[in-house]
């Protein structure tokens, strides 16, 4: 059986976003906050995470990823269910089209996006999963907050244009932020798992919580996820600090979020990082952390300030 994981983690990714544009809004501008401080959400890292685990472990499910049909359009969430499950399963104790809940429960645990992220699955049945591991939206902690667009052409006209540009090819714009340091705060409870896992037990599914395996995989993808990904769009984005703070298993320590903790400056070619604020807050909680991680690039990174137990990785 494989070995259960059964700390509570705190931490935080850093996201370095250099003319670059990380999370885009609709209008695909870099998103901002009222004040103008650019920020990412949770999906965008959460993405760029399921992401290097399809492809760099194929063997593990992932049920919330887009994937297309033959005729290229988007799968319902029932028709990617049924692709890695097959049909529902129906309950022996119901009537008539009665799902078996239990049993698509311990299915959708099956998949480690599930485990680790949990789901809310609206389909042909209902059932809400709150997941172990939370991301918080990213913010740039870099003082500078620089958005510039760019025009760009398009080697085709546009067939629907009215006007004497008819016959030209089509302008667009890009935009993108000069500079930013977006800071991920996250947190991972196994026990959020708990009550699930008792459910599961009765479909012979004594597997749903988090291993050592999964922790592995998703702290491989928080270090790496970012580049890994290494699209047009998000050109000059990349990982810059995972920051992974591991509780005793029988602490009951509460951290807050880290975020406003760290700040990002710039020293000629290299980028700082100050965890100041956060070491402040470990350094009252010593006795009940379990080992502290800082995964970064040194070539192009300084820590300052970072907690004296902290052990130091590559990125």
């Amino acid at each position: 059986m494989p070995q259960e994981f059964k700390n509570r983690v705190y931490g935080a990714v850093i996201v370095k976003a250099i003319n670059s544009n990380y999370n885009a809004d609709f209008t695909h501008q870099p998103r901002t906050l009222p004040n103008g401080v650019a920020y990412a959400t949770d999906k965008a890292l959460k993405y760029l995470i399921k992401n290097y685990i399809m492809k760099n472990y194929p063997a593990e499910k992932v049920l919330y990823f887009k994937s297309l049909d033959e005729d290229m359009k988007p799968r319902t969430l029932d028709e990617s269910y049924k692709i890695l499950f097959g049909e529902y399963e129906k309950s022996k104790k119901g009537k008539g089209d009665d799902l078996n809940k239990s049993k698509i429960l311990a299915n959708l645990l099956k998949c480690l996006d599930i485990r680790l992220f949990g789901a809310t699955f609206a389909a042909e049945t209902n059932i809400s999963i709150h997941g172990p591991v939370q991301i918080c939206h990213g913010v740039n902690r870099y003082p500078e907050n620089i958005i510039f667009s760019e025009q760009i052409m398009s080697p085709f006209r546009n067939p629907s244009e009215k006007s004497k540009e008819a016959e030209m090819t089509t302008l667009g714009s890009q935009s993108k932020l000069k500079e930013g340091h977006y800071v991920h705060h996250f947190s991972i409870n196994p026990k959020n798992l708990a009550h699930h896992r008792d459910i599961v037990k009765k479909e012979g599914n004594d597997a749903a919580y988090l291993t050592t395996d999964d922790i592995t995989k998703l702290k491989e993808a928080m270090r790496s996820g970012v580049t890994f990904y290494d699209s047009a769009s998000k050109a000059g984005t990349e990982n810059e600090l995972l920051f992974w703070v591991q509780l005793k298993d029988t602490s009951k320590l509460v951290l807050p979020n880290f975020t406003e903790r760290v700040m990002a400056t710039r020293n000629a070619d290299m980028v700082e990082i100050d965890l100041n604020g956060v070491s402040q807050v470990l350094a009252d909680h010593s006795g009940e952390i379990e080992a502290i991680e800082l995964h970064y690039n040194a070539t192009t990174t300084a820590i300052k300030n970072q907690p004296k137990t902290a052990t130091t990785y590559k990125l």
